[in-house]
């Protein structure tokens, strides 16, 4: 993890990395603040003809936190961001991560990340798959290069897809855990845990567009009750 270091004080100032890891509540007391990098922040236009967002096409997030329509390449927008705040409170109430096989030997491994989006959310709508498959070819400028210098041209080749075959189905089966949302949330007693998981139902969707926004959230009993 790199740090900027204060001449004056020796001490470090700023911290940065692109995998936050599991919360551990046990260490809040000697936690270190992660601060995004903003030099990675993509600015999307507004159309004022028709009052729409423009659609980021280049990876975001880190990878426990990727929202679905990062990986599959459909084009993201802010709804992303409440993708990711429906992990952090699941994360933040049960101490854990919610996607537990993210990770292959210290790679982020997007095909059985989709496994475990499938096993607690269902598969995704055909609708998404439909603009995956549109949006497939569309080629970034300039390409992004790792740090193995390997070249990645477009969302396809930098996360491994395609995913799905021509009807939909999953390529990857034997990767989805028997595991359900439902039974995610074993420190939550039942009424509170019948509010939680309506909570964040509004927030980890398939398809953005059903995804609350932040001020519609900030009604939610779960917030309020």
């Amino acid at each position: 993890m790199q740090s900027k270091t204060d001449p004056s004080t020796a001490r470090a100032v700023y911290r940065c990395h692109n995998d936050f890891g599991p919360l551990d509540p046990s260490g809040l007391g000697n936690m270190y603040p992660q601060i995004t990098d903003f030099g990675a922040a993509t600015l999307l236009g507004n159309s004022k003809a028709n009052d729409t967002v423009e659609l980021g096409t280049r990876p975001i997030q880190p990878d426990y936190y990727h929202a679905p329509e990062v990986v599959l390449g459909c084009g993201w927008s802010f709804s992303a961001d409440i993708w990711n705040l429906g992990v952090m409170a699941w994360n933040m109430i049960e101490g854990t991560e919610l996607f537990t096989q993210v990770q292959d030997e210290g790679n982020y491994d997007s095909k059985a990340h989709l496994a475990e989006m499938i096993a607690l959310l269902g598969p995704p709508p055909e609708k998404m798959l439909n603009m995956s498959k549109s949006m497939a070819q569309v080629e970034w400028s300039p390409a992004i290069t790792d740090a193995s210098g390997r070249v990645y041209k477009n969302n396809r080749e930098y996360f491994g897809g395609p995913f799905f075959d021509d009807s939909g189905n999953f390529l990857h089966n034997d990767l989805i855990p028997a595991r359900k949302l439902e039974d995610t949330v074993p420190s939550l007693e039942v009424g509170d845990r019948e509010a939680f998981l309506s909570f964040i139902k509004q927030m980890l969707t398939w398809l953005p567009e059903e995804r609350k926004t932040a001020r519609e959230l900030m009604d939610h009993p779960f917030l309020n009750d």
